[in-house]
């Protein structure tokens, strides 16, 4: 390894790949990389190795180990890349504007809401409006109104049937 360093021997190199891709194969391979994929690593990492010889500090690592790192950061790179998401397609985003059409129905079926209501019991009346309206439980309108639940339910029953009706009616010419 020190000749390829300091020398850049060819032949040097020669021998360090006949020594480490084998062995390199053999790891990577172990490690469940397609054969395919093997190839390239190892190719890579020997690649690699002639590039950035001149970082090779035999006093910090012997060479197995540094080529070895060399390969475990380069299959590392290609699991990161591998199952990296892919960019989904920037959504259009849709105009959530009402269109007029939406707006006047809407406006009407209120317009029909508030004639059947006009219509109900006052007692009833407010017993549907602070269930649905208010959005108050029957515990909660009990407490407000200090009215027995059994009288709640049934204003509240009898109102919805009387509004069912009304709104049938209004519906109809």
């Amino acid at each position: 390894m020190l000749a390829v360093r300091d020398d850049r021997d060819r032949r040097a190199f020669a021998q360090l790949f006949d020594h480490f891709a084998p062995r390199l194969k053999g790891v990577v391979a172990r490690s469940g990389a397609p054969p395919a994929q093997v190839e390239d690593i190892v190719q890579d990492v020997m690649l690699t190795v002639w590039r950035k010889a001149h970082q090779f500090d035999p006093e910090r690592a012997q060479v197995s180990s540094w080529i070895y790192q060399i390969a475990r950061n380069r299959q590392i790179d290609i699991l990161r890349r591998e199952r990296r998401p892919i960019p989904e397609e920037i959504a259009r985003q849709e105009d959530t504007t009402p269109d007029a059409s939406q707006v006047l129905a809407l406006e009407q079926e209120t317009e029909k809401l508030r004639q059947a209501l006009s219509q109900l019991k006052p007692a009833q009346r407010e017993m549907v409006e602070k269930a649905y309206l208010g959005e108050l439980s029957h515990t909660d309108i009990q407490a407000e109104t200090g009215l027995p639940l059994g009288t709640i339910k049934s204003r509240i029953r009898l109102g919805l049937e009387r509004l069912r009706h009304e709104l049938k009616t209004i519906g109809t010419p």
